[in-house]
């Protein structure tokens, strides 16, 4: 037995010794673990396993920002799914039987559609300044008829839209608390890496204010949701609800707002994008003034350059933004860009993507000149341009009217510039001037008279119009002068007509 014992313990030591070394190899730290007295037979006590935790993780970053961050719940209308439609529905059709039979046959009239449903949504959104003020998603709610924002301690308020722009996807709204309230601001998120650590905070599936942490995953992102794409990707869990909401860094700064998520069961899968924080301070400021975005124009159709295209231009790599078309009388055009240009810098910022460039000029003030240098026949070139501003599009069409501009006159149109590529889509002739109609309110009076989109509107009350705010100006002054129609000259598919349209109030 003695030998057995020795043997046992020769085996023992020789089996440490290589756990050592495997550890020295390995790059391993051993420690020795003394044996508990509650392993000799007696049971162990309730805390035993449990050690002192001095990391409380987020707990005092959400303490302090979660009371700037609300609920947004909206309330919308929208037309009856699965109404039924008759051809006399049609204006054109309506016209056709009234003219040639002086009166619609007996049953056939158009019946009223059955009233529009009333839809709810819900999103999340943050307090900027102590009187009120909180940015969300325009896809929250920008297209609102009533929003309600509840503050975390319970408190409800009805708020105002100030403002909102598609093209970013965000709102401005405005509630009146009768006191300070708290708010967070606005980081900055060129200082952004990937890897660094985030919480977002937010109000998925109404269950109340909710943290989630996690890192940035990339920056810079551009996913074609539009012109001006420049989002942060983040792992933190952001769902449905969490629209609207704020990306904080670790210093309580916000970063991002949550907008987007990939996910092909509408859950979050650790995919989630975040419009960067300097583009939403840039977009809300402009907001807070005047309740729209005004941005710079160059008045150029731009397309990215691959390897192909470097080697056609004899660029050293695919860079900057190939000018594909340049409008006639923009500011492009006076400062002599050209058709196969290549953007490589503007404002001594260089342009590697299509993206950058948009976004360059968009941020530039109009009247502001700029320097912008191209790549033109195998050398640089540096040309001067005066940027101006971006044109009105669907200015008719207001976002949200003041108090004051409620009893507006309307005709119930959304308006844009005839520009070449509606010019070439229409068929529309160099030597036409107007405005297009993209869309007509339902019940409107345009809708009554039978206008429709892709009419052009040449004149109105004998004066021609070329831009929407013109349109809107002219019915203004309508208003004004007692009339209660106007009288518009329109081309419909090359033929002109005139067509007078009552006046409505919004």
């Amino acid at each position: 037995m003695a030998e057995l014992h020795k043997v046992a313990q020769a085996r023992r030591a020789r089996l440490r010794a290589a756990l050592l070394g495997s550890a020295a190899i390995l790059g391993l730290g051993l420690v020795t673990l003394e044996q508990p007295a509650w392993s000799q037979g007696s049971p162990p006590p309730a805390n035993a396993n449990v050690a002192a935790v001095p990391d409380e993780g987020y707990a005092d970053l959400a303490a302090a920002v979660m009371p700037a961050v609300v609920n947004v719940q909206v309330e919308s209308t929208a037309g009856p799914e699965g109404s039924a439609r008759t051809p006399l529905d049609d204006p054109e059709m309506r016209r056709f039987f009234e003219r040639f039979f002086g009166q619609l046959p007996e049953g056939a009239r158009p019946q009223r559609p059955p009233r529009e449903r009333r839809m709810q949504g819900e999103g999340s959104g943050f307090l900027i300044s102590p009187d009120g003020y909180i940015v969300t998603n325009n896809h929250v709610a920008g297209n609102a008829s009533k929003i309600t924002v509840t503050l975390s301690d319970g408190s409800e308020y009805e708020a105002t839209l100030k403002g909102a722009d598609e093209k970013t996807d965000l709102a401005l709204l405005k509630i009146d608390a009768g006191k300070p309230l708290p708010y967070v601001t606005f980081g900055d998120s060129s200082q952004v890496r990937p890897g660094q650590k985030v919480i977002a905070v937010g109000n998925p599936f109404g269950l109340g204010g909710t943290v989630t942490a996690g890192i940035v995953s990339a920056v810079g992102r551009e996913i074609g949701s539009g012109p001006y794409d420049d989002f942060l990707q983040i792992d933190a869990p952001i769902n449905r609800g969490n629209s609207g909401g704020p990306t904080f860094n670790l210093k309580g700064e916000v970063i991002g707002v949550n907008t987007a998520i990939f996910s092909p069961s509408g859950g979050s899968i650790g995919i989630g994008f975040a419009i960067a924080s300097n583009q939403a301070k840039l977009v809300i400021d402009d907001l807070r003034d005047d309740g729209k975005v005004e941005r710079g124009w160059l008045g150029v159709a731009i397309q990215g350059v691959d390897e192909d295209l470097a080697k056609a231009l004899n660029l050293d790599k695919p860079q900057g933004a190939l000018v594909s078309r340049v409008e006639e009388n923009s500011p492009a055009q006076k400062a002599g860009l050209r058709r196969g240009d290549v953007v490589l810098d503007f404002n001594g910022k260089p342009i590697e993507r299509v993206a950058e460039l948009s976004r360059a000029v968009a941020a530039v003030d109009a009247g502001t000149r700029a320097e912008v240098t191209v790549w033109r026949d195998g050398k640089r070139e540096t040309l001067r341009a005066e940027i101006g501003r971006m044109p009105a599009e669907q200015q008719v069409a207001a976002v949200t009217p003041d108090a004051d501009e409620a009893e507006q006159p309307r005709l119930g149109v959304s308006l844009a510039p005839l520009t070449a590529d509606t010019r070439q889509q229409l068929g529309i002739e160099q030597q036409v001037d107007g405005v297009v109609v993209t869309e007509v309110t339902p019940d409107s009076p345009a809708e009554t008279k039978g206008i429709q989109p892709g009419d052009i509107i040449m004149s109105i009350d004998q004066k021609a119009v070329r831009d929407p705010r013109e349109v809107a100006e002219a019915v203004r002054k309508a208003r004004a002068d007692g009339k209660s129609t106007v009288l518009l000259l329109i081309m419909r598919e090359g033929q002109q007509l005139f067509e007078a349209v009552p006046l409505a109030t919004s």
